[in-house]
């Protein structure tokens, strides 16, 4: 049985900038709706191997590459956390979430 996916509200968050980004740069919601289906489809496949991700420094937290973004999450024994989800083009040293080193 799958796990019940949570979002946080950061990862909400984050996840409503970027596609309003795309839809504001673009003058369309093409892209925005083709992102956001990358994005629901990496939830699943975490969802049905939760290990699927590379583990950061930060616990038992793991990033999924999604397109030019990284999804962070963490799975608990009866569900999975969307902590977030970072631009891998900004500066990493402004990167406010986890270390994948």
């Amino acid at each position: 049985m799958a796990k019940k996916v949570v979002w946080t509200l950061k990862a909400e968050q984050n996840r409503k900038e970027i596609l309003s980004y795309w839809k504001k740069r673009n003058k369309s919601n093409l892209y925005p709706i083709k992102l956001n289906g990358l994005f629901k489809e990496a939830v699943k496949i975490i969802q049905s191997n939760p290990h699927i991700g590379k583990l950061t420094t930060s616990g038992n937290v793991r990033s999924k590459i999604v397109k030019d973004y990284l999804m962070f999450y963490e799975e608990f024994p009866e569900e999975l956390v969307i902590l977030a989800i970072w631009d891998n083009r900004q500066n990493p040293e402004n990167q406010e979430y986890f270390s994948t080193t």
